[in-house]
């Protein structure tokens, strides 16, 4: 059975390399790369040992690679990314770390709090699917407002209406705030995924 397009893919996934993944399984990097392009041919306890540092299931293995993975439209998992008046959802399946997207609805008012925070991401995308948005940055040149500033000095603020959309660095502190008398509907895309997915809503805020 060829295993190595499966382990390839769930690799890719996680966003790991070849070496980091060897190295959990005990294995050589040659040897991994070879069996990911069905070269090489693994024992059962080396199977075992990279299911186990990819955390996929052994009878998944002999299962064709699929195509992709679907989250459908009713049951999207539930999360809790902090703030208040905040509602969240998680699109894409909870092991993809290459990026992550997140619908949130946003109660008029509500938001991420008042404390800016920052992302260990590279590039994060927000589009505004209903209602209004507003995105406070904090400013790192010292300078005046942006255009329908907030909150006096060294804030840059972005106004974001129904289908507007904005891509930014989450790594400049920021924080979010639902405007107008509806609630916003937002989604949000960060790549690469954050090193630790976002906790369940059962789980409790994880940002603030």
């Amino acid at each position: 059975m060829r295993v190595g397009a499966r382990l390839r893919a769930a690799r890719l996934a996680q966003r790991r390399t070849v070496a980091e993944v060897a190295a959990a399984a005990g294995l050589t990097k040659g040897f991994l790369s070879r069996l990911e392009r069905d070269r090489a041919t693994a024992s059962v306890a080396a199977l075992v040992r990279l299911c186990a540092a990819l955390d996929l299931a052994v009878g998944s293995l002999f299962e064709p690679a699929p195509a992709g993975e679907a989250v459908r439209a009713g049951h999207y998992p539930p999360i809790a990314f902090g703030g208040h008046g905040v509602r969240e959802w998680l699109l894409t399946p909870a092991g993809e770390r290459r990026l992550a997207a997140i619908v949130s609805e946003v109660e008029p008012g509500g938001g991420s709090g008042e404390e800016p925070y920052a992302l260990g991401a590279d590039v994060e995308f927000a589009l505004v699917l209903a209602g209004t948005l507003r995105l406070s940055f904090t400013r790192t040149d010292g300078g005046e407002d942006g255009e329908g500033g907030e909150g006096g000095r060294g804030v840059e603020v972005v106004e974001l209406g129904t289908g507007d959309a904005f891509t930014f660095d989450p790594g400049r502190a920021h924080s979010f705030r639902a405007t107008g008398d509806a609630p916003a509907r937002v989604l949000w895309v960060v790549s690469p995924a954050l090193s630790e997915p976002p906790r369940r809503a059962a789980d409790g805020p994880a940002r603030s």
